[in-house]
């Protein structure tokens, strides 16, 4: 296959184009033609993800829309994001693909588009236009609008789901520190007309640290857990770091049981927005289940959210214990207090069953 795409408008011959004509001495010239020809075998091999990357005005957006046709537009009238959601598809199919992209945060869920974040915005858009669009899914001014990281965090996220449900994904952008993130099969740079298939590759390290850290945090991480901002005072918590960045939390509790004594629960388990897609609670709360089961600690979580459950019950290192459903756990035999109820949500019990810590590392982490 072969790109040849122009496009030619007519000349202003206005006073100002003739002043401007005359200020920077541009010869004058009734048309205006501008042209992108060359090879794009992307027919050759199978792909599931395509950049098409360069400056700003070298002609990405013509060629995306030539090719493969203009992105389309996505309207958000509904009183929070979920209710913008085709109707055809149910609310798990919404959850599992916006937990797909990162966008994790279910009280923002229950917002309406405007008022989410740019990151925010960003990662929910990509949900809808994956679970809705068919064919090849386009999208223009790829993580224009967000900060780097985001854009890599949230690329890395896009290309997972893309290629596990078999689509086609082809995004324009300027900044070329998403490559490594998005993983494209081929990459196309108009300003050259240079086309280059990849091979998949790892994407970039994130440096990471765990430690304790005090109750007080909860409320940097409070506005994006799906649950009560409460947290009881008694928990330990501890924190990750990516890149020096605190970005995930979890607090613990001893659960009371009726035939031992040495369970302790995740009361709290969440990360914040800009850093969700990469499994950091996982690495979080893993890292606390191997050094708790060095002192002889049995580690359960209960999550709700059907990202989580999903993980977990993929997860070699987790075993289920209880099936996610209906329950109504009083709070004598929770060892949860007030609002902190369970109460009737479809949660599932899982028990970590991953490798143990040395005793020394253990100590170190837990304090």
């Amino acid at each position: 296959m072969k790109i040849s795409v122009s496009r030619t408008v007519d000349v202003s011959n206005s006073s100002r184009a003739k002043q401007l004509e005359g200020m920077f001495d541009v010869p004058r010239s009734e048309k205006c033609s501008l042209k992108w020809e060359g090879d794009f075998p992307i027919e050759d091999r199978d792909w599931n993800v395509g950049l098409i990357v360069g400056p700003s005005g070298c002609g990405k957006s013509t060629i995306l829309s030539d090719v493969f046709g203009a992105p389309s537009d996505l309207a958000w009238r509904g009183k929070s994001v979920i209710d913008d959601f085709d109707a055809k598809f149910g609310m798990k199919d919404v959850a599992d693909v916006c937990g797909a992209v990162g966008f994790n945060t279910i009280p923002a869920w229950l917002r309406p588009y405007h008022v989410l974040s740019n990151g925010e915005r960003f990662r929910v858009d990509l949900a809808r236009r994956l679970l809705e669009l068919e064919g090849t899914v386009v999208v223009d001014e790829f993580t224009s609008v967000v900060d780097r990281q985001v854009a890599q965090i949230g690329s890395h996220a896009v290309q997972k789901y893309v290629r596990k449900h078999g689509k086609k994904f082809v995004a324009a952008a300027c900044h070329f520190d998403i490559i490594d993130w998005l993983q494209p099969d081929w990459v196309l740079e108009p300003a050259t007309m240079r086309f280059q298939w990849r091979e998949l590759r790892r994407r970039p390290p994130v440096e990471v640290s765990i430690g304790r850290i005090p109750v007080a945090a909860w409320k940097i991480f409070a506005p994006f857990h799906y649950m009560s901002a409460s947290l009881h005072p008694g928990a330990k918590c501890f924190g990750l770091w990516a890149n020096g960045q605190l970005a995930a939390f979890a607090a613990m509790l001893h659960r009371p049981h009726p035939t031992t004594d040495n369970i302790m629960g995740c009361s709290r388990l969440v990360t914040l927005p800009d850093w969700q897609g990469l499994g950091l609670a996982f690495v979080l709360i893993e890292a606390i289940g191997g050094a708790y089961k060095a002192i002889g600690k049995r580690i359960r979580t209960y999550p709700a959210h059907p990202a989580l459950i999903q993980a977990f019950a993929k997860s070699t290192k987790w075993r289920l214990e209880k099936k996610p459903g209906h329950v109504s756990l009083s709070t004598k035999t929770s060892g949860l207090t007030g609002n902190q109820k369970i109460g009737t949500r479809p949660c599932g019990v899982f028990e970590y069953a991953g490798s143990s810590f040395s005793r020394e590392e253990a100590e170190c982490l837990l304090g």
